[in-house]
């Protein structure tokens, strides 16, 4: 063998130990997590901010957010996909970039299942139905009766094409046989506006946006769109204590690494998000911004989960016929 053979030779060797020992180490430099959102404001923002103080406290290392919005998530999911796979970016992601974006864009610039690793399940934001106060129907049942006597006539607002409000609606509308009218808006501070005002009369909206509305008296909670009730409005009983228990969605919360990672991390990582889980002050930290607390085990359930959600999109995206060219 010649000398350059064997240099080349002890090279390689010498790179692929590399990872090795940088993978043994992990962390021992600064972690940075994609937030496929603007900052300063949002529920996934601010639950995200919660989860890397919780991380913080457990790591030798500083973990930071970087906010990367545009594209309904695209824009971040597609700079972590790009990322190392090393370890040292993480995506905080939710059901609307991974599972409703590849039904609703006709050209993804990535694709959840073949370009990331699954970590963990965090947890879910639920929708819940909201009225105006003016509003005729006192329940979810004479929601529905009038929806079915007035074809059209409820207008619903929402933050846009396939955002959780539109699907919950779309999903409402499919479970109870009635056709609302969709009122898409920029931004949820003027539907909100709007609703109040009575010149929309329902939302689905996130609870962490409807609880402020009904505790302060200018709204009214008809349903909770989830298996179960909501500790921020434990008064509103849900959809299926109504009769409609197939009615129930929400947004839910991930952690991603990039395709590569190694298993190693993986572990690490879930077992991280799984501590900050079962942590009586990190759960109370959570919820209070809004998270039910119903994700955590393995990787492989997060796996199946985003299977079966991306398939269930895709149903309600088709049905709504929202799309982005």
């Amino acid at each position: 063998m010649t000398i350059s053979r064997r240099i080349l030779l002890a090279s390689s060797a010498l790179a692929m130990a590399a990872p090795a020992r940088a993978q043994g180490d992990w962390p021992s430099r600064t972690i940075r997590i994609i937030v496929p959102a603007p900052g300063g404001a949002g529920t996934a923002d601010n639950l995200a901010r919660i989860f890397a103080q919780e991380m913080e406290k457990r790591l030798p290392q500083r973990v930071i957010i970087e906010n990367r919005g545009g594209a309904a998530g695209n824009v971040g999911a597609t700079a972590a996909a790009r990322a190392a796979p090393d370890g040292y970016t993480i995506l905080w992601t939710w059901a609307g970039t991974m599972a409703t974006n590849p039904a609703m864009y006709s050209d993804m610039p990535f694709d959840p299942q073949r370009d990331f690793v699954p970590v963990v399940l965090l947890g879910s934001v639920p929708n819940i139905l909201i009225v105006n106060n003016d509003f005729l129907a006192q329940s979810l049942a004479e929601f529905t009766a009038y929806a079915k006597a007035n074809p059209g006539a409820i207008n619903h607002g929402t933050t846009g094409n396939g955002s959780s409000m539109h699907l919950a609606a779309e999903l409402y509308g499919q479970r109870s046989g009635t056709r609302l009218t969709h009122v898409p808006y920029a931004a949820p501070a003027a539907a909100t506006t709007d609703l109040i005002a009575g010149r929309i009369q329902a939302m689905f909206n996130l609870v962490t946006g409807a609880q402020p509305l009904v505790t302060g008296g200018r709204a009214r909670a008809l349903a909770v769109v989830s298996p179960n009730r909501v500790p921020q409005l434990p008064d509103v009983p849900t959809a299926a204590e109504l009769g409609m228990p197939g009615l129930a969605f929400g947004t839910w919360f991930c952690l991603m690494l990039p395709r590569g990672a190694d298993t190693t991390i993986v572990s690490r990582l879930n077992a991280l998000a799984n501590d900050i889980l079962g942590d009586p002050e990190a759960r109370r930290r959570l919820e209070g911004a809004g998270m039910a607390l119903d994700g955590g085990g393995a990787p492989e359930r997060l796996a199946q989960y985003l299977r079966e959600e991306m398939a269930s999109h895709a149903e309600l995206v088709r049905i709504s016929g929202a799309k982005v060219n």
